[in-house]
């Protein structure tokens, strides 16, 4: 589980422009691509965006709004949350609307979000200057087939 995500930090932005650089990390497990950045927001305060791509395509992402346990037993909500030098304001938002699911042969819907890369943005506060830990869990199925799910698993952001 977390041992096969690849982890790697990046420091994205401000190459030959005025931009500063946002502090940028990734991590790669069970199918899916992470990617975090820390982002002024709109409002000037700051946001984490995580973006979840499924590697292959035809995979979509559970909906955040599923519940814990899933329906039935059956899908894992994606989940963001932050740690150490930064603290959620709010809860997350994404960029993709939910559709609802009915796999063949059951008689439950499931919230996910269409195929494809989803991005979640989250309002944060600092509360230090140096490393915040992102926290995502996730499932990524097809039509036919589902990947293995990931629980809690830690992206470490560089803040400085």
């Amino acid at each position: 589980m977390l041992g096969a995500a690849t982890v790697s930090a990046l420091l994205l932005g401000g190459c030959g422009t005025d931009r500063p650089a946002r502090p940028t990390a990734q991590a790669t497990a069970n199918g899916v691509t992470v990617t975090v950045t820390l982002v002024p927001a709109s409002d000037g305060r700051r946001e984490v965006r995580a973006t979840f791509t499924p590697q292959e395509s035809g995979f979509h992402l559970y909906s955040i709004d599923l519940p814990a346990e899933g329906v039935d037993g059956l899908g894992i909500p994606t989940r963001l949350s932050v740690r150490g030098d930064l603290t959620a304001t709010g809860s997350p938002s994404t960029d993709r609307e939910i559709r609802r699911l009915r796999p063949a042969g059951l008689d439950v819907e499931l919230p996910v979000y269409p195929d494809g890369a989803v991005t979640f943005t989250l309002p944060v506060r600092s509360t230090g200057s140096r490393q915040a830990d992102v926290v995502v869990s996730y499932g990524a199925c097809s039509e036919t087939r589902c990947l293995v799910p990931v629980t809690d698993e830690v992206i470490h952001l560089d803040l400085a």
